[in-house]
């Protein structure tokens, strides 16, 4: 076999020991506490605080949410009221479903279909496709989105989005329960 060959089959083979790596899933945090009970978290009104951030770490737009959460039995909903750094304003209103032990699906008006999540300890994990607009265009992005619960008041939220795999850029939030 020739030395470009040899190197580019090498090179194939480490890429795909690279994607072949453990990935993280909620039953790694198991026994973390506080333990995150999602319908008791997101019940009345939260505060949040985030930022748009390319791949490069470039952070492209800051933001506040006002979330007014409420649940009737197993169904709740998260409405929440984004302002962005330039002013503008976006409302999202996602309808939750408990379908089982630790397990959610989600809708809302932007999201692809839905979105499955799964609780483990202090950690919740929600995978979707959003319809993002860019530029007057509408990009079906995916999301991977972990919520890890720091206290009973605080939340810390990273999701990372990507496109055919590749990694476009993340959104950290910072979420604060208002006293009931």
């Amino acid at each position: 076999m020739s030395k470009p060959r040899w190197r580019a089959l090498a090179l194939a083979f480490v890429l795909l020991l690279c994607g072949c790596g453990a990935t993280m899933r909620p039953a790694d945090y198991a026994t973390e506490q506080p333990r995150l009970d999602l319908q008791r978290y997101f019940s009345g009104t939260i505060d949040a605080w985030g930022v748009f951030q390319d791949r490069s770490g470039k952070v492209l737009k800051r933001f506040t949410v006002v979330m007014d959460c409420h649940w009737d039995g197993d169904t709740g909903v998260l409405d929440e009221h984004f302002t962005y750094s330039d002013g503008t304003t976006q409302r999202r209103v996602w309808t939750l479903k408990k379908v089982g032990d630790g397990r959610y699906v989600g809708t809302a008006s932007d999201v692809i279909g839905e979105a499955t999540g799964e609780s483990g300890g202090n950690t919740f994990n929600w995978k979707y496709t959003m319809a993002l607009p860019v530029d007057g265009r509408v990009y079906h992005v995916n999301f991977d989105d972990w919520m890890f619960l720091i206290d009973e008041n605080v939340m810390l939220n990273r999701a990372v989005m990507s496109k055919f795999g590749f990694r476009l850029g993340e959104v950290t939030l910072s979420f604060r329960k208002r006293p009931q």
